[in-house]
């Protein structure tokens, strides 16, 4: 396992806490929080910027926990065995693929597992244009092993189609060990916070210096510290806590599926990608319910075997993941119906955001969407901190919810893998040039076969034709588009563009076909008459706000409201204001 620690020069100047990140795929994301330009190697004063964490004293730590994250770029992983039969010969099974490249240049696929046997006839290879088209089965003179871990299509040097969904399924051999990254994680933690030396006599660098620690995750180490919860990881051998706080940054309600024979924990499925992969399993919310497909009773606090060591967390997920991951079954129960929130756990929605930030609108129709999280997660990872360490309790959780009606239930689709959210309901405007389909991840109950209970998987893959549905909720929207629920930020709450969490594709990328992580960034009109010239319903810059000044005051209002919410730092009021200062908007 690969680990990585920045700690004060000077012990004295530390706050005795860990901020430990769980790298994403191998990599450190913790720069957008830190006010750094971050890297996987951090070292410089110029990359450590303004130090946002290193300000307050906190020691930083990575390590390795992901088999799939690759080995360059500094990048942190782990190394474990292939788990054998008790007789000490190799394990085979089912493994599955997923494939799609958008370029017309990628002429080779590296599979997860190397396969058991190179005859062709005990795979399959399919191909398809759109998610909810048949599959065709390319015939095994279409494709062959260039090794026991690589295909490609033939002739030689044929590059898979654009954006055309490829499906592999084949008899994989050596399935790694890939949940000791789970324990990995587990015992380093408390090794740093407890330990005095390793088994080796290597001394532990913070021995005696830690009091506190906190988890943060972006993406799918959020999803590894969901799996990390549910399976009582948060409680070390000797039954004391890991992490005090977690805060989870758009993980939605799925795992990472790596507790599984032939585990694949770098697939995460969005709303055309991955479905088949066990990542959307029960149970998605905290509190104890009950399976109505599976009858299976769990929840994620239900690994915590003892309440001293549940650790305080914040899930805080972008509208892409209500979009494209189904995070809203983190907090409804499996009749869509609202949850109280558990008394160790908040959610917050940062409303109209994509997976990330964007500009170009790349693969998708529209320009992607520039909003940024990070803000917010500065002023809630000091919230965490006041919670841990004062029993100040964080701000209220904000999501759509149907008690202050801002959340509207997707439809599944019959033999789809997807569903839609009804334009009227959702309440979705008329923008011209720009479409609207309501396509939405829907997380359905699988059958994976009669050893899943015990991780291993023997119906690979499986099917969604007629296999039960969890609802899946999003937030509905304003006049302009943008919504109602969550955490507004002020490019929401003080618009100059519709800002969605989705988006589609352009016709060379699969037409209409979901944009995975993408969002949009539709600009009102700075006129009204511009606007009625093209018959955008949304009012222009000018109805809105009057002047530039007007627009300057706004975001202003807007900033200071959250701050006093707890949901901005001061200093990050000022940055919103000052962009806003700096803007051409109505200038």
């Amino acid at each position: 396992m690969d680990i990585y620690i920045l700690k004060p020069v000077h012990m004295e100047w530390s706050n005795h806490k860990l901020f430990v990140e769980l790298p994403n795929r191998g990599s450190k994301l913790f720069g957008g929080i830190n006010k750094s330009t971050g890297g996987n190697d951090p070292t410089t004063a110029e990359q450590a910027g303004e130090g946002f964490l290193m300000q307050m004293g906190y020691t930083l730590v990575w390590s390795g926990w992901d088999i799939a994250a690759g080995k360059g770029n500094n990048n942190l992983t782990i190394t474990v065995p292939a788990a054998v039969n008790k007789d000490g010969t190799r394990i085979t099974g089912p493994s599955y693929e997923y494939i799609s490249f958008d370029n017309d240049r990628t002429t080779q696929y590296k599979l997860s597992y190397p396969a058991a046997s190179l005859v062709k006839e005990k795979a399959a290879l399919t191909v398809r244009k759109l998610l909810n088209d048949a599959a065709q089965t390319i015939p095994p003179q279409g494709w062959e092993y260039a090794d026991d871990q690589t295909i490609r299509l033939l002739p030689a040097g044929t590059p898979f189609q654009q954006s055309a969904i490829y499906e592999f399924t084949y008899t994989a051999k050596n399935p790694l060990v890939a949940g000791l990254g789970l324990a990995a994680t587990r015992d380093f933690i408390s090794f740093l916070r407890h330990g005095k030396a390793d088994i080796t006599g290597n001394p532990n660098p913070l021995s005696g210096e830690i009091r506190f620690t906190y988890s943060f995750a972006v993406s799918q180490p959020a999803r590894f510290m969901n799996d990390f919860q549910t399976l009582g990881f948060n409680e070390d051998e000797q039954g004391r806590k890991v992490f005090d706080g977690i805060e989870n940054w758009l993980g939605g309600a799925s795992g990472v599926g790596i507790n599984y024979r032939f585990a694949q924990p770098g697939r995460t499925e969005r709303n055309r990608q991955a479905h088949l992969y066990p990542e959307g399993m029960f149970p998605f919310a905290y509190p104890v319910l009950t399976d109505p497909y599976s009858g299976k009773t769990g929840g994620r606090s239900t690994g915590y075997q003892h309440t001293t060591t549940m650790a305080k967390v914040l899930e805080i997920n972008s509208a892409n993941e209500y979009w494209v991951k189904a995070a809203s079954l983190l907090h409804t129960d499996l009749q869509g119906n609202d949850l109280p929130d558990p008394p160790n756990v908040r959610f917050y929605l940062i409303s109209g955001m994509q997976h990330g930030s964007g500009s170009s609108a790349g693969i998708c129709q529209q320009p992607q969407n520039p909003t940024q999280g990070e803000p917010v997660l500065r002023a809630l990872f000091i919230a965490l901190d006041q919670w841990v360490t004062k029993g100040i309790l964080p701000p209220e959780s904000s999501i759509p919810s149907k008690a202050n009606g801002t959340a509207v239930t997707a439809i599944a689709k019959p033999g789809s893998l997807t569903g839609s959210v009804p334009k009227a309901t959702l309440g979705w405007p008329d923008i011209p040039g720009v479409s609207y389909t309501g396509l939405v991840t829907i997380h359905h109950f699988f059958n994976y076969g009669f050893e899943f209970n015990k991780g291993i998987i023997s119906t690979y893959p499986t099917q969604a034709s007629n296999w039960p549905a969890y609802p899946v909720q999003v937030s509905k929207v304003d006049q302009d588009g943008n919504e109602t629920a969550g955490i507004r930020l002020p490019p929401v709450a003080i618009p100059v563009a519709t800002l969605t969490g989705w988006a589609l594709r352009s016709k060379s990328f699969g037409l209409n076909d979901g944009g995975e992580s993408a969002g949009q960034s539709i600009l009102f009109k700075p006129t009204k008459a511009e606007r009625l010239a093209t018959g955008d319903p949304r009012l222009s810059l000018a109805e809105r706000y009057g002047t530039h000044a007007g627009y300057v005051q706004a975001v202003t209002k807007a900033a200071k409201l959250l701050e006093a919410r707890r949901l901005l730092l001061p200093e990050d009021v000022q940055n919103y204001i000052q962009e806003a200062e700096n803007s051409k908007v109505l200038q």
